[in-house]
């Protein structure tokens, strides 16, 4: 199937040059799978008006949901008041897509992950045709000369491929689960810095992976989504504990952590992520874990004492100082408990005998890694830094785990 671009007002869209272009507006018949790889040509179009538009790509999300919301009203109460956050979401999405164009397994992955989540905000399928056309356009006006007839075709046919696929992930996740599950917060216990300790209970049964992350709404601010890893592996209650640090200028956190109480209610979309313990190769596993980036790290710990310990767990803290290693008292129980479970500090801006330096320092000392799976959860920054030293002394970087930049760990601002 093929799209044909519309105005509203049904003409069909032009290029600068005045040339009719296809676009993926016209009609409702989304293709339910992807079309045909893209050629080295389309691909080679689509990454260069995608350069093109990169100055200027803040602007272009600007315009795009500006004539979205005129062209399309019904379509505005699917979005947040502030759309700030919104339109970095869309900008990165649309880098994702760029970047896997020519690798159509993970493109494949990307859009069916994309597809299923986007059922939590109300998205059904002729929803495609009103973005597509939209997003067009607004390529159209801000990519410049780059902007011909055989750009908004590779655009088209690109569009209409990831469209389709997520409208068919979307299709599947329909007939096996909810698209959202209200839960009622049953416990919230203040950690001090700002963190607290949030449990949670679903109404019907939450499918989840020790390491994976969750969506979550408030009451307070509805519509806008945060992600929250559950710190704890799959309970026989169901419930789930998220570790809450309320950040400046997050306001679902900062509600969290300071306005919710028990018999509060949220809503939780669906689990998701890939740092999950069945990833693993090897029996010896690192993790590590900064500041709050602590709770996957212990769901995992306590998913490998469900399956009775079968590997060896080596654990890294890290904080900029010894009072804001968080749940490291908790996680010195635990390595008591199971004999397969080392844990170690990493402290940086405070002089702490026995912990000082960096995460990616201390990894270094302790090193080499290679014969681990290594799972990261923390700051972006943190991250990097300690993956470049990981892949620096051997450790294969298909052996390294973490949660996308993009959906983090805990709430940011």
């Amino acid at each position: 199937m093929r799209f044909r671009i519309t105005r509203a007002n049904g003409a069909p869209a032009r290029t600068p040059s005045g040339d009719t272009a296809p676009s993926p507006a016209a009609s409702h018949d989304v293709p339910r799978a992807a079309e045909a790889p893209l050629s080295a040509r389309e691909t080679e179009l689509i990454r260069g008006s995608a350069a093109a538009v990169a100055p200027v790509a803040a602007d272009m999300t600007v315009y795009f949901y500006a004539i979205l919301f005129s062209r399309h009203p019904e379509v505005r109460s699917l979005f947040p008041p502030a759309m700030d956050a919104q339109r970095g979401r869309l900008l990165r999405a649309l880098l994702r897509i760029v970047d896997l164009v020519d690798d159509p397994g993970n493109l494949t992955r990307f859009c069916d992950r994309l597809g299923r989540d986007h059922r939590k905000f109300g998205t059904v399928a002729e929803h495609f045709p009103a973005v597509g056309a939209c997003l067009l356009d607004s390529l159209a006006r801000y990519a410049g000369p780059a902007w011909t007839a055989e750009t908004a075709a590779a655009w088209t046919k690109a569009y209409g491929a990831v469209a389709g696929l997520m409208i068919r992930a979307a299709e599947e996740d329909a007939a096996v689960r909810p698209a959202v599950w209200p839960a009622t917060v049953v416990r919230h216990v203040p950690r001090g810095h700002g963190i607290a300790e949030i449990t949670v209970r679903p109404d019907s049964p939450y499918s989840y992976a020790a390491g994976q992350y969750v969506s979550v709404e408030t009451p307070w601010w509805p519509r806008q989504w945060r992600s929250y890893s559950p710190a704890n592996a799959p309970r026989e209650d169901g419930t789930l504990t998220f570790h809450v640090r309320a950040v400046a200028g997050g306001s679902v956190s900062t509600a969290l952590v300071h306005r919710s109480r028990v018999g509060d209610r949220l809503t939780l979309g669906p689990a998701t992520g890939d740092m999950v313990l069945d990833t693993a190769v090897f029996e010896n596993l690192l993790c590590v874990a900064g500041g709050t980036g602590l709770a996957p790290v212990r769901a995992l710990v306590e998913e490998v004492a469900r399956r009775g310990g079968r590997h060896q767990v080596e654990l890294f803290l890290g904080a900029r100082t010894s009072a804001e290693l968080y749940g490291v008292d908790d996680m010195l129980r635990m390595a008591q408990r199971h004999h397969w479970l080392t844990i170690r500090g990493a402290v940086s801006d405070e002089y702490t005998p026995g912990l000082r330096g960096s995460l990616p320092e201390v990894l270094a000392e302790y090193g080499p890694w290679f014969e681990h799976d290594v799972y990261l959860s923390g700051p972006p920054r943190m991250i990097v830094s300690a993956r470049e030293t990981l892949t620096l002394h051997g450790t294969l970087p298909e052996r390294i785990h973490h949660d996308p930049f993009d959906v983090p760990v805990l709430s940011m601002p």
